[in-house]
């Protein structure tokens, strides 16, 4: 399974704002990006390295790096759910959108029982998760209306499961998600619509990025 292992500090400083990709982290002063909020690099603190204006195609780039890095994708992986987005009836940006936010991994961030999608990830490919009653270890698991996600009973043992209904009573959920944190569970109601979805990003431009 590939993924990306790198400095996700980095990221969020190439992109200019944060990602949240380090989690309760992200919100101490320890954050990288409150420290050095300037693009990494030799000339990344240079207040006078400034391009005169962003073209078309750098703004469409860094729409469509800042989804992929939010999501934790790499590029093929990513490419994929826009060529299934754009397969499908409807908006293709909306489309995507709702193909990323539906994946296991994502939802388990959703409903709080991870502090990142990375952790998230981690979490479900040691099994620690069920979808609908059935062990799965693949992050990418798309999910539906209906479905029901749920920690398996003898992951509830481990020390950090004792402890994540404390760590998720102080999140809130989208409305497209319900969450039973007394039987560390959740159920996908509906798909989301584009305004349950608080990701910062503009779809369109990704769309355009991938259409030239």
């Amino acid at each position: 399974m590939a993924r990306y292992t790198g400095p996700v500090c980095r990221l969020c400083r190439a992109e200019g704002e944060k990602l949240f990709l380090k989690g309760s982290r992200c919100l101490t002063p320890k954050c990288a990006f409150e420290k050095r909020p300037f693009v990494p690099g030799a000339h990344g603190n240079q207040s006078t390295f400034k391009r005169k204006r962003d073209s078309n195609f750098l703004l469409q780039l860094r729409a469509k790096q800042r989804v992929r890095r939010t999501y934790g994708l790499l590029e093929r992986q990513f490419q994929r759910y826009y060529e299934a987005a754009a397969a499908m009836r409807g908006v293709t940006g909306v489309n995507m959108l709702q193909l990323l936010e539906t994946r296991l991994d994502n939802v388990v961030y959703r409903l709080g029982y991870a502090q990142s999608r990375a952790q998230a990830r981690i979490l479900v490919s040691h099994g620690h998760f069920t979808v609908n009653d059935r062990r799965t270890n693949v992050p990418s698991v798309q999910l539906g209306a209906g479905d029901v996600v749920r920690v398996r009973q003898s992951s509830r043992a481990n020390g950090y499961f004792k402890e994540v209904s404390d760590l998720a009573e102080v999140r809130s959920t989208p409305g497209w998600l319900s969450r039973n944190i007394s039987d560390l569970d959740g159920k996908v109601l509906q798909l989301p619509l584009r305004n349950e979805i608080d990701t910062p990003v503009n779809e369109q431009l990704v769309v355009e990025f991938y259409s030239r």
